[in-house]
């Protein structure tokens, strides 16, 4: 191939053909990052919507417990499959190590609200906050331990201070927690993750925020249960 520029001949050099393609190439990958990306955002924006609205439905239709007046076991939603089946979901619990929705976590402080959902995979944690296994649930006496990415439902968590409120709503009730402290962590540290004989909240994400990749750090709050702060549905 040649072109000619006035009177003059030129010969394209195989480096520049190469350059010419991989520019092409990364283009194309960075398009389809982009769309990626938004795929990632949509679907989680849907699934939150979805699952809000079945928890709301459930919540109108779940009254206080009778009898002794104590507070209600743990309860959550139905198993996300039965999304397909919305009115059998509004009308079935599960027990709270299932799969399926725990509540919703709010702070309207910093604009942070998003349902919880049992477990930490890769898909859990791409449309909900994740309730860490076997750590405690909300209304047991233990750390109920929850995660979410640092650049989606947890990326407000930059602008969470001490003596902030934390509130867990689930179909039993609303559970208050206020923040004690935070910190930096390296992936290892898991004693963040043990038990104790107060009712404590603790929120786990990756850190720093910005940090492009896999962050090498995670970021820490921790909160107590307020006492007496609990209202029955």
């Amino acid at each position: 191939m040649q072109f000619r520029i006035g009177s003059q001949t030129f010969f394209p050099t195989r480096t520049g053909s190469l350059r010419r393609w991989g520019r092409c190439v990364f283009f194309a990958i960075g398009i389809l990052a982009l769309g990626y990306y938004g795929f990632i955002l949509v679907d989680a924006r849907l699934y939150q919507t979805y699952q809000s609205s079945q928890f709301d439905q459930a919540l109108k239709e779940t009254g206080p417990p009778a009898g002794s007046g104590e507070e209600p076991k743990p309860a959550v939603l139905p198993p996300a499959s039965a999304e397909s089946e919305p009115a059998k979901a509004e009308e079935t619990s599960i027990p709270a190590r299932g799969s399926g929705l725990l509540g919703r976590i709010e702070m309207g402080k910093i604009g942070l609200a998003a349902m919880i959902m049992e477990g930490i995979d890769e898909t859990t944690l791409r449309r909900a906050v994740g309730h860490i296994p076997d750590t405690a649930l909300p209304g047991q006496r233990g750390n109920i331990a929850l995660a979410g990415h640092r650049d989606t439902f947890f990326r407000a968590l930059r602008n969470i201070h001490a003596d902030d409120e934390i509130t867990v709503k689930t179909l039993a009730g609303s559970y208050r927690y206020q923040v004690d402290s935070t910190k930096v962590v390296d992936p290892e540290d898991t004693e963040v993750l043990d038990d104790g004989n107060d009712e404590t909240l603790t929120l786990v994400t990756c850190f720093p925020f910005d940090f492009v990749g896999h962050a090498p750090k995670r970021f820490i709050v921790r909160a107590h249960r307020i006492p007496g702060a609990f209202v029955q549905n």
